[in-house]
C-alpha cells in the first residue's frame, strides 16, 4: 500500500469517529429550544461550573465541573433539558 492510501485510510477513520462522537439530542426546530442563557442559568443553579457552552448540531454541550467538582462534558437535549450523554473525569 502506498503512503497516500494509508494516510487516506487513517483520515477517513478519524473523520468517521468524530462524526459518531456527537449524539443526536433533538429533531425539534430551534424555535422550540430553551434559550441558551436561561438554560445555562438553570445549570449554574444546579451547581455546574460551566467553562465552555456551545451548540453542537442538535444539542447544547457543556464543558466544566459538576456540583461535586468532577470535570464533565455533557450533551443536553435543548428542548427538554435532559442529559443525553455524559462523560466524567
Amino acid at each position: 500500500m502506498t503512503r497516500s492510501r494509508i494516510a487516506a485510510g487513517l483520515l477517513a477513520g478519524l473523520l468517521t469517529s468524530t462524526v459518531w462522537a456527537s449524539p443526536t439530542c433533538t429533531e425539534a426546530p430551534k424555535s422550540q429550544w430553551q434559550p441558551a442563557d436561561k438554560f445555562q442559568a438553570q445549570l449554574k443553579a444546579q451547581g455546574y461550573q460551566i467553562r465552555k457552552f456551545k451548540e453542537e448540531k442538535s444539542c447544547y454541550e457543556i464543558y466544566g465541573k459538576d456540583k461535586d467538582g468532577h470535570r464533565v462534558e455533557i450533551y443536553f437535549d435543548p428542548v427538554t433539558g435532559k442529559a443525553i450523554k455524559t462523560e466524567k473525569d
